[in-house]
């Protein structure tokens, strides 16, 4: 038997960070997702314990502050995408430069040297991703996936598909369905 699991990558985190920090009796508060404050001072081996505790979860620490900027706007672009029923079609340059309180170059400058992509590349991606996801866990035609992720049209997203993966959006479909048959049929 096979099931298919929708994450929730920000509440997992989320959590795995309250009960860490609870453990080692460390008291915080979350200002925003991937942003704590320490309510007090840290003795270092609580501070290297917990460390070491986030790194067996893939989790780390940042310090850099422009790790620290990129990663704020990964996050604010993933709430974007993840979210486009909710929020006016906005660029995401205006969107970004609102919620970050910084110019959209200065952001744009900032990602492309920490992560050598641009951010409209990045944005891409992960609409891609979303598309993707949708089209497993759904059953939105392509017109619906398209309108959802805020784009012009169907081709406009069956073009961005296919150049991010390399198939259409209706061969990734029916890959989807041929291996649910076979995932049924062993069943």
């Amino acid at each position: 038997m096979k099931i298919f699991i929708k994450f929730d990558f920000t509440q997992i985190c989320t959590r795995v960070i309250d009960e860490k920090l609870e453990e080692l009796g460390i008291k915080y508060r979350m200002l925003n997702f991937g942003e704590i404050e320490f309510l007090e001072d840290v003795p270092s081996d609580k501070l290297k314990a917990f460390d070491l505790i986030l790194r067996e979860y893939g989790i780390e620490k940042i310090e850099n502050q422009k790790v620290i900027l990129v990663q704020k706007i990964k996050d604010t672009i993933i709430e974007m995408v993840l979210n486009t029923d909710d929020t006016v079609n906005v660029k995401s340059s205006v969107y970004l430069s609102e919620k970050l309180g910084h110019s959209y170059g200065y952001l744009s400058n900032v990602f492309s040297e920490v992560t050598y992509t641009s951010i409209e590349n990045f944005i891409i991606l992960q609409r891609i991703e979303h598309a993707k996801s949708l089209m497993i866990n759904t059953d939105l035609s392509l017109t619906e996936i398209a309108f959802r992720l805020q784009y012009s049209s169907v081709a406009h997203l069956s073009t961005q598909f296919k150049n991010t993966t390399g198939i259409t959006p209706t061969t990734f479909q029916r890959i989807i369905a041929k291996r649910r048959a076979l995932s049924d049929n062993k069943n």
